[in-house]
C-alpha cells in the first residue's frame, strides 16, 4: 500500500526477505514472513523512515539451504540489496552466513537457535540456549524428573541443543536415556520403533528437537502411545502455535514449549500487534514466536536505520547495537556485546485450544550469553535445591 507521502520522495529503503511459503518449513517460516510484512507495513503508513517507504524483495527458497544460498546472492548482487530478514533453521543461516560476509550484507535472523555463533554482519533476534534450554531444564526436573529421551532432526541445531541438553541433564544428576536423529525430509514420517523404545525405557520426558513437518508427524503419533496416556510430555524449543494447530488440540495437550513468546502474552502491546495481525492475515492465523520475533526485528532495524540514515552494513549494524523496542513479548534490546538480543524466557504448556498456558516467567529480559561463557553447569546455580537430583523412578516404591 502507497502512503501518499511517499509522492515526491527519494527512492525507498530496498531490504529483502528470504523465508520459505513452501516445503518442510513451510509453516514457521510463513508466520516470520507474516510477521516482517506487518512490520513494514505499520513502518510505511506512518510514513516511512527519514520520509522513504521499505521495498521490500521477497524470495521463497522452497526450505531449501542451497536454494538460501543462491537466493541471498541474487539480493546482495543482483538486486543491490544490503539488508536480509530472513533464514529459519540453523542450516539456512549457516548456508547463507559466507556470502552475507563475502557480499558486505546484514542479515537479520528472527529464529532461536543452538548459539556458538557470532559474524558482525547478523543481528540475532532469536532465543539463545542461557534463554529457553536452562529454563526448560530446570523445569522438567522440577516437575517431571531427570530421565529425557532424546529426538531430533538431523543437522546441527538439534545435535547442538541436545548436547547442551545433556550437559543440563547431567547437572541434574540425571540420566540420557535414549538418542535418536531423522532426516529433515522424511521419507514415510514414521516413527514407530522409536516410540516402541520409548514405551520401554519409560522416560519422565522427551526432549524434542524435531522441526516442521517431522515434529508435527511425531506429536500426532505420539498421542497414541500410553506415554502420553500418562502424561509424559513432549519438551521443546520450537513447537509453536502454527503447528499445534496442525497437530490438533487433543493431541498436543500437556507439551510443553519453552520461548520468549506466546500468543497468550499478557502485555499491552500484544494486544494491539494480535489485533493488527489478525485484522491483516485472518482471526485463523495463529500467532506463534516467529512472527512476534521477525515483526520485532523489523522495528528495531527501522530505530537503526532512523539513527544513521544509511543500510551500510558497518554503520547500520553499529546503530544497531543497543537498539530497543517495547515488543509484544516485553522489551527487546540488542545487546552491544554479542549482536544477539535481550530476551524474557518463558514456559507454556499446551491447550486444547491450540495456545499456551504461561506457567513460569522471569521477571526481566536476560542478556544473551550465545556461548555460555558465564554458566559452569553448576548444579546448584541451575537448580534450587532439592530439585533434579532424582526421577520419578529412583523413588523407593
Amino acid at each position: 500500500m502507497q502512503n501518499d507521502s511517499f509522492a515526491n520522495c527519494r527512492d525507498a529503503w530496498r531490504v529483502g526477505i528470504l523465508f520459505s511459503r513452501s516445503g518442510v518449513m513451510r509453516v514457521p517460516q510463513s508466520e516470520h514472513f507474516f510477521g516482517t510484512a506487518l512490520a513494514i507495513e505499520e513502518i510505511n503508513a506512518a510514513g516511512g523512515i527519514l520520509g522513504r517507504p521499505v521495498e521490500p524483495i521477497a524470495y521463497d527458497p522452497g526450505s531449501n539451504p542451497i536454494a538460501y544460498r543462491e537466493l541471498a546472492e541474487r539480493l546482495l548482487i543482483d538486486d543491490g540489496v544490503q539488508t536480509i530478514f530472513g533464514c529459519s533453521t540453523s542450516a539456512e543461516r549457516k548456508a547463507v552466513l559466507p556470502s552475507v560476509e563475502r557480499w558486505n550484507g546484514l542479515l537479520w535472523y528472527p529464529s532461536l537457535y543452538e548459539g556458538f555463533e557470532y559474524s558482525p554482519n547478523i543481528i540475532y533476534t532469536g532465543a539463545v540456549p542461557n534463554q529457553n534450554s536452562i529454563q526448560l531444564a530446570r523445569y522438567l526436573a522440577e516437575q517431571y524428573g531427570s530421565r529425557i529421551f532424546l529426538i531430533g532432526s538431523d543437522y546441527i541445531y538439534p545435535r547442538e541443543s541436545n548436547r547442551v541438553m545433556k550437559e543440563l541433564v547431567d547437572a541434574a544428576r540425571g540420566t540420557i536415556v535414549g538418542e535418536e536423529y531423522f532426516p529433515l525430509v522424511l521419507s514415510n514420517g514414521n516413527f514407530d520403533e522409536t516410540l516402541e523404545r520409548m514405551c520401554r525405557l519409560r522416560p519422565d520426558a522427551i526432549f524434542s528437537t524435531l522441526v516442521g513437518e517431522a515434529g508435527i508427524s511425531f506429536y500426532r503419533q505420539y498421542a497414541d502411545t500410553k506415554l502420553f496416556i500418562s502424561g509424559i510430555p513432549i519438551a521443546s524449543l520450537t513447537m509453536a502455535e502454527g503447528e499445534l494447530a496442525l497437530i490438533g488440540g487433543e493431541r498436543a495437550k500437556g507439551h510443553i514449549t519453552a520461548a520468549p513468546y506466546f500468543s497468550t502474552v499478557s502485555t499491552q502491546a500484544n494486544r494491539l500487534f494480535s489485533e493488527r495481525f489478525h485484522s491483516k492475515f485472518g482471526d485463523d492465523c495463529p500467532i506463534s514466536m516467529y512472527a512476534e520475533a521477525a515483526y520485532c526485528q523489523v522495528h528495531l532495524f527501522a530505530q537503526a536505520l532512523e539513527g544513521c540514515g544509511t543500510t551500510n552494513p558497518q554503520v547500520l549494524g553499529r546503530e544497531a547495537l543497543g537498539a530497543e523496542f517495547h515488543a509484544p513479548q516485553g522489551v527487546v534490546t540488542i545487546d552491544p556485546d554479542n549482536n544477539h538480543t535481550y530476551v524474557t524466557p518463558r514456559i507454556g504448556i499446551a491447550s486444547t485450544d491450540c495456545t499456551f498456558r504461561i506457567v513460569h516467567e522471569e521477571a526481566e529480559p536476560i542478556k544473551p550469553d550465545p556461548y555460555l561463557v558465564s554458566y559452569d553447569y553448576d548444579l546448584g546455580g541451575l537448580f534450587p535445591r532439592g530439585l533434579g537430583r532424582a526421577s520419578c523412578q529412583d523413588l523407593p516404591a
